[in-house]
């Protein structure tokens, strides 16, 4: 067997054996990743008190001091 060969089989298979396992742990850490909350989040203008609502209000009551605040864009 050439010596070339032998080095470039290595290296390929190498290779090969290192994206099998990036593509690996790129599947898994998808799968266990929570996934993006579609709720809206307010800030209290009185209390500054930072929560989140349901996906269908643009405003929202503060459970803390009661004020009706508008969501935060980012």
């Amino acid at each position: 067997m050439n010596v070339d060969l032998l080095v470039s089989f290595y290296v390929v298979s190498l290779l090969a054996a290192l994206s099998a396992v990036v593509v690996y742990s790129e599947l898994r850490r998808k799968r266990f990743e929570p996934t993006p909350s579609e709720d809206h989040i307010f800030r209290c203008q009185e209390c500054a008190f930072v929560y989140t609502d349901d996906a269908d209000v643009d405003r929202s009551r503060c459970p803390h001091c009661g004020k009706t605040n508008e969501m935060v864009n980012f």
